[in-house]
């Protein structure tokens, strides 16, 4: 967390709040806002969609689009952590004001299908309270017909009230899909550093730490370690 916090710090053009949403807040920068993790009245549709999708917290995000929650006001950016910032920050929130953006989920993107990727994603609390409305009224309900999938949830909900736009992939860029070269030259070229790319993602493996080490598997995966990675990290 202090990573991305140094990240932002370094590549944000205007004054923000750095929110935290933790019940853990040992060791964390001093510039980093401290809030508790939401507890809200649908908690067992929580623990239903982890069960569902396997991946241990993602629904919580919806929280995140609670009116009122933590005093947030005006265009936010949502992060993930497994995220490095590499670029300028003001483009993502300047791309589309009024509006949710996501970068177009690759996966998706690539059968032609709509839903967006929720490593990075940009929103106004009190411009887009649907995305926690309509799943509060009927969260089982919400959480079937998304795929188990908190983003797919988020974008194609923010798509049906006509409010979705899509963050142009050079701003965002996966680390597997957008850098990596194709196996077996993977295991022979480095990585390049991703040219008017703001946020590098490293969704899924490897990790950031794995990529900086070069140990990931599978061995698709896997790069040599490479140093301006680290640069962006330890900011």
């Amino acid at each position: 967390m202090n990573n991305l916090y140094r990240g932002v710090s370094r590549f944000m053009d205007r004054d923000f709040r750095f929110i935290c949403f933790t019940d853990n807040a040992r060791g964390l920068d001093s510039g980093i806002e401290i809030q508790p993790i939401p507890v809200e009245p649908f908690e067992h549709a929580y623990d239903y969609g982890r069960t569902r999708e396997g991946r241990k917290g993602a629904w919580r995000k919806i929280s995140l689009f609670k009116p009122g929650l933590a005093g947030m006001q005006g265009q936010m950016i949502g992060f993930d952590i497994d995220v490095v910032v590499t670029g300028p920050l003001g483009p993502i929130l300047d791309f589309a004001p009024g509006r949710v953006a996501f970068r177009r989920e690759w996966r998706y993107a690539r059968f032609g299908r709509q839903g967006g990727h929720g490593s990075v994603f940009t929103f106004d609390p009190s411009l887009h309270p649907y995305l926690y409305e309509d799943f509060a009224r009927d969260p089982i309900r919400m959480i079937d017909m998304h795929k188990g999938s908190e983003q797919y949830y988020s974008s194609i909900t923010a798509l049906r009230h006509g409010q979705l736009s899509y963050l142009p992939n050079e701003l965002v860029c996966s680390y597997k899909r957008d850098l990596l070269p194709v196996f077996p030259l993977n295991l022979l070229r480095q990585p390049q550093p991703p040219k008017g790319c703001s946020v590098l993602c490293f969704h899924g493996k490897p990790s950031i730490e794995e990529a900086l080490a070069g140990v990931s598997r599978p061995l698709r995966y896997r790069a040599k370690g490479f140093e301006w990675l680290k640069e962006y990290w330890t900011a």
